[in-house]
């Protein structure tokens, strides 16, 4: 139903797979099923959680699958009741996101455009698309050949659950796209026709993923590099902080919520005002140090 309804990508299903076998085995040692399950055997095995010392982030990640799971299970018949409806999940605060100053960024930029031949023209490109449209990761590196020329200006991408956005691009990353695909060709891989076949529809093939394009975890290491290359801790540079620091320096310069939830692609603005307390704490530290008052 996931795969099938909602769309969900395949990295959310197995993060599901993965919740549900772990309260699957809680409930197997008291001798009980999906089908057989009540609400204290649920909360047994919340319990047992954090007493393990499960992140509370964790353990309501799981009871979210499991209240999916029940409500699935009472749509389909295969239950008469919701044992997990009346269930609390563990209180946990909502973590700020890590974001890079526009310093940061721009000594990101500048030691990209220090990397010479066509490695550091597609290191550009990726890092302009990242920053100019504030795509995630796994939308960055699967990108097909057409998803510029499609509406010039803009990018087209393909997001969460299927869902399809347009963003616009600025006149640098057009332009490091434009010197990418000058050089594209040569990155295609050779001699095997099957595979050529697959990244050839890609706008960042790899000769080495059997996937046909760049993988998440191949930009996560172009990444680490550029951050050591910019004198910057490699442990705070990732492709999904660069969304952050998108989406917060978008807010700061005057942009409103609302084009930044569609920029971003969120279903729901709650996920995106998660930036606007980034501002505020930024706000609240800088009247803190800097206004005159502060000081008495």
């Amino acid at each position: 139903m996931m795969a099938a309804e909602r769309g969900a990508a395949k990295n959310t299903l197995d993060a599901y797979r993965r919740d549900l076998d772990d309260v699957a085995m809680r409930l197997s040692v008291r001798d009980r099923t999906w089908l057989t399950a009540q609400t204290p055997d649920l909360e047994a095995c919340l319990a047992e959680m954090a007493r393990e010392g499960l992140a509370p982030a964790t353990t309501a990640r799981r009871l979210s699958a499991v209240r999916r799971l029940f409500r699935f299970l009472l749509a389909e018949g295969e239950r008469a009741d919701d044992p997990a409806r009346s269930m609390a999940g563990p209180k946990r605060g909502r973590p700020l996101p890590k974001i890079m100053s526009e310093a940061e960024v721009d000594a990101l930029f500048a030691a990209a455009e220090a990397l010479e031949g066509n490695r550091g023209i597609r290191t550009r490109a990726l890092l302009e698309i990242l920053y100019a449209g504030g795509l995630r990761v796994s939308e960055l590196v699967a990108l097909p050949l057409d998803a510029v020329a499609r509406a010039g200006g803009t990018l087209h991408v393909t997001g969460k659950g299927g869902r399809e956005r347009l963003v616009p691009l600025t006149p640098p990353a057009l332009e490091a796209i434009r010197d990418w695909l000058r050089v594209r060709e040569e990155s295609l891989p050779k001699g095997r026709p099957s595979r050529l076949a697959k990244a050839k529809a890609f706008l960042f093939p790899s000769s080495s993923a059997d996937s046909g394009h760049l993988t998440r975890e191949q930009f996560a290491r172009i990444l680490k590099e550029l951050a050591r290359a910019a004198a910057l801790d490699p442990a705070k540079v990732s492709p999904h902080v660069l969304r952050h620091a998108f989406a917060t320096h978008l807010l700061a310069n005057g942009a409103d919520l609302r084009s930044v939830q569609a920029l971003l692609g969120h279903a729901d603005i709650s996920t995106t005002q998660i930036y606007t307390h980034v501002l505020e704490e930024r706000l609240k530290a800088l009247v803190e140090t800097a206004h005159p008052l502060a000081k008495r």
